[in-house]
């Protein structure tokens, strides 16, 4: 493993910190995804610091950062682009949306209709989009971080559970704590944090910290203790809908990120433990009755964490 890769992403995640305090734990997961390769959606109230947060991320690796207000009227070209026709060239023209970037943050996602929303999809899952027939490979790496308003702001829609499925985690930051505020109100006035920090990596190294973590090692123990948690979602009497096949590759790449953190060239039951309800709780959908009597997805995934064997290492 690299050490140099390694303290380039102690010093990322120093840098987000500065920008955002007192979330440690959770600024750590969203680096945790985005060296997984995956996409996070943020979830909480306005003015809590998500956009601050995307903004901070970009600046430090260095990325093309763009950012789209999600509304009622937002069309789905808005997002990828669109082919016009140029008279004296006698051809269509392709203007790329803000999709082509490295760093995307789709500010309120729910305030998009379904069908702007599904535009993602393929953005997503296979990084490229087509339009009137043509694809167009997006920036490599692409890393897609969307915002919401929790489901019963006015206003809002329900995310289709496809495009939540390839979400890797979903965070929320939520208010700071009162000594955290304080010293956010003394040094407000002074321009927005994230405006101050700079860059400490490029987005080769993002690639290659992505290319070696897929090489952290994870033992079988753990790998039948991550299938475990995953197929006991499935099998949760209050649970319609479980965590996919996509979740448990999500979850395992999640862990190996979790260990190149740590400095660490093996997975342990602690990585997959600490991520699981990130990577795993929404995707998970509820039959009406278990939702009325109040249980949550995160309920679910507590509950399979708790009766699940953790794997423990003989030595010999």
């Amino acid at each position: 493993m690299g050490n140099h890769l390694m303290s380039l992403c102690s010093s990322i995640l120093r840098n987000m910190e500065s920008c955002i305090l007192g979330k440690q734990d959770e600024i750590e997961r969203l680096l945790i995804a985005v060296m997984a390769g995956g996409h996070v959606l943020l979830e909480d109230v306005p003015g809590t610091g998500k956009t601050q947060l995307v903004k901070a991320l970009a600046r430090s690796i260095g990325g093309e950062f763009r950012r789209i207000q999600c509304n009622p009227d937002l069309l789905p070209t808005d997002i990828t682009g669109v082919s016009i026709y140029h008279p004296k060239q006698e051809e269509f023209i392709f203007r790329p949306g803000p999709v082509m970037s490295n760093v995307l943050l789709a500010d309120e996602i729910n305030r998009a209709t379904t069908k702007t929303q599904s535009a993602l999809l393929e953005a997503m899952e296979e990084g490229h989009v087509t339009v009137d027939g043509n694809t167009y490979k997006l920036p490599e790496p692409f890393i897609l971080l969307a915002t919401q308003n929790p489901i019963e702001f006015e206003g809002t829609y329900l995310l289709p559970e496809a495009q939540l499925d390839r979400f890797m985690m979903k965070l929320s930051l939520g208010y700071p704590t009162e000594i955290d505020e304080y010293r956010m109100i003394l040094n407000g006035g002074k321009g927005h944090p994230s405006d101050a920090v700079e860059q400490v990596a490029t987005m080769e190294d993002i690639r290659l910290i992505r290319e070696q973590v897929l090489e952290v090692h994870m033992d079988d123990a753990v790998a039948s203790y991550l299938v475990q948690i995953v197929r006991g979602t499935r099998e949760h009497g209050g649970v319609l809908i479980g965590a996919s096949p996509r979740a448990a590759i999500a979850l395992s790449k999640a862990a190996k990120a979790s260990a190149y953190l740590q400095e660490r060239s093996f997975v342990t039951p602690d990585d997959v433990k600490k991520l699981a309800a990130h990577v795993l709780s929404h995707r998970l959908l509820l039959h009406t009755e278990a939702r009325m009597n109040g249980l949550k997805p995160s309920d679910i995934v507590a509950s399979v964490l708790e009766r699940t064997k953790v794997p423990v290492r003989l030595e010999r």
